[in-house]
Formats: C-alpha cells, structure tokens, sequence
C-alpha cells in the first residue's frame, strides 16, 4: 500500500495518516496480519517526525486495528478486534465515495475543497447524533452572530443543529466556506441575501428580519427624557435604520443624533451628547468615550416569527425529505 499524504488539504497529517492506514484496512487493501512499516520507515516515507508516527500507531493499537508483536515489528491486527475487516457495506461504501470524487473534480472543485466539504458536514452530523438537518447563521460580525444562531436553535428546538459564521470568514476561509456549503440551510440577514446567496451558490438561503434585542428596548424606554442620545453605526446604509430603531423605542426622547464609526462627524455627536447608543461591531468607539459618556449596545435578534414562519418550515421540509430518501433506499 502506499502510504502518501496531501499537505495542501485542510486536514492534519496525523489524521490524514491515520485515516489512510484504517481505510486501507477497512478495503482489504491492509490484510489481517499484514506487516506495516517500522515508525522511522514510515516517517521518512510521509516526510513527518517519527512522533507523529508513534502517535498514529498508538492510537490505531488503542483501538485494536494494529499489534505490536515483540521482535518482529508492527503488524495488521488479525483478532477479532480488528474492527475494521473488509464487510459487504464497506465496499458500497467506497463505491459510492469514489462516484462522489469522480463527480466533483468532474465539476472543477478542487481535492482539498472536497475534502474540507466531506470533513465539515461529517462533522455537522457528529456533533449532535440523530438531528439530520444542518444549519448555518451567517452574519457580520462573529460574536453577534453567534448570538443569533443560539436564538435560532433555541426556537428550532431538536430540528437542527445550527451553527454560525460570517461574510468575512467565508470569503477568508476554506473551512468556513465548507461548512457553509454542505449545510442544509442557511439563514442571514435580510439586506444580506443577496450576497450571501452569490456566495454560496446552490444552497437554500433564507432571509429573515431582526428585531432589537428586549434588553436592548428595555434601554431606550428607560433614557431621560431630557438625554442627548448619540448613535453611532459602522455603516452608512445602517445609520439611518437604527436611529429610528432609537426614537421608535424611546419616542419620548427628542435629542438624537448620528454619526458612522471613523467619520469627522463622530467626534463632534460624542461631544454633544449625554448617553452613546452603539451598533454591534464599533466597540472602538468606547476607547474614545472615557468613563464620563454613558454607552450601551444596540443589540438585535432574529425576529422569532421570522424564525417560526420560515425557518422552522424549511427544517421540517429538509427532515422529510431526509425521512422520504432513507424510506425509498431501504
């Protein structure tokens, strides 16, 4: 067998190491009580220290695939612990892993775009066995839209696994783009569909809307009448939007003014006012106002209508078809 790994992919070379070895195993291509290569060989085959060697091999005879047989070496184990013994399903297995490679280098995604794909929906499918349906919250900003995702699965309740990233990462990041790609829905911003969509062709995007946040209105209801209010955005097309988020929940504040983040005019509305109300995503400006300006977060939350009237509807779509494929291949 050869034992060969790709330092492009996205994965660890233990893994992928270890991985190779139990696959070979799982397929035959390794037979019970086949001899493998000592650590040293081994290593200055793959190009990697002979430590991470042992680690692999360690593990693979923690889980009783490999033996160590005093005197002669490292051998393919060939007890009955050997759980991974070629089996019927395992041949179908690797039939249908090799139509799937086939099918999308065909298409022009690249080996370590499908490697990262496979790795990030098993993973999605692990982490919380028996919910089949994956869903990925894609925001602005990482800690907001972590947020979001909570508030969402908190309202999907055990339909879905639902997890989070951002524009940014997935234009960044290979990993986050996978996971991103492989789920089965995904939910952004209204104002965001659009480019998110283009982004992530071929998979089902949901837009829904956000509302501020309770702790966020209970807030402004609670501002002095007589308050200079400041809101600061980090972007233009947002500004307008959050000031009248503000004077909507604190209708008897007159004063308000606005400025986006790393605008001339910024400085001059934290001059005038009493109290800063801020967009997630510009803390900076709390470095300019020192401990004499009151601030507080404008922070928002899926609407849990949106929540109800669209995306728990597409989960409860995605679990049927999922229900109706598993019917028909059995």
């Amino acid at each position: 067998m050869k034992f060969e790994v790709d330092r492009e992919l996205p994965i660890p070379i233990r893994s992928q190491l270890k991985g190779l070895i139990e696959y070979g195993i799982a397929t035959g291509e390794l037979k019970a009580g086949e001899p493998l290569p000592s650590v040293r060989e081994l290593a200055e085959r793959v190009g990697v220290a002979p430590m991470t060697v042992s680690q692999v091999y360690r593990e693979l005879k923690n889980a009783g695939h490999i033996e160590a047989r005093p005197g002669a070496g490292t051998f393919v184990a060939s007890s009955t612990r050997a759980a991974l013994v070629p089996r019927p399903e395992i041949a179908r297995l690797r039939q249908q892993i090799d139509i799937l490679l086939d099918e999308g280098l065909a298409s022009g995604v690249s080996p370590g775009e499908i490697a990262a794909m496979v790795n990030a929906r098993l993973s999605l499918r692990t982490t919380r066995p028996g919910r089949v349906v994956s869903v990925v919250v894609v925001g602005v900003f990482h800690e907001a839209t972590a947020t979001y995702a909570r508030a969402v699965a908190g309202r999907i309740g055990d339909g879905a696994t639902v997890a989070s990233t951002t524009i940014g990462a997935i234009e960044a990041s290979r990993e986050a783009r996978a996971m991103a790609e492989t789920a089965d829905l995904v939910v952004t911003l209204i104002n965001r569909q659009r480019q998110v969509a283009a982004l992530l062709p071929g998979v089902k995007t949901l837009a829904i809307s956000f509302i501020p946040a309770e702790e966020t209105r209970r807030a402004l209801a609670s501002l002095d009448p007589m308050s200079k209010i400041g809101v600061i955005a980090l972007f233009s097309d947002f500004l307008p939007i959050m000031k009248a988020g503000v004077a909507r929940f604190a209708p008897h504040v007159s004063q308000i003014a606005g400025a986006t983040l790393d605008t001339a005019s910024v400085k001059g509305v934290i001059e005038r006012s009493d109290i800063i109300v801020y967009a997630s995503g510009t803390e900076r400006v709390l470095e300019q106002l020192g401990r004499a300006i009151p601030a507080f977060e404008y922070r928002h939350i899926p609407d849990p209508a949106d929540v109800e009237r669209i995306v728990l509807p597409a989960v409860q779509e995605v679990r049927g078809q999922a229900r109706t494929e598993k019917k028909e291949a059995s």
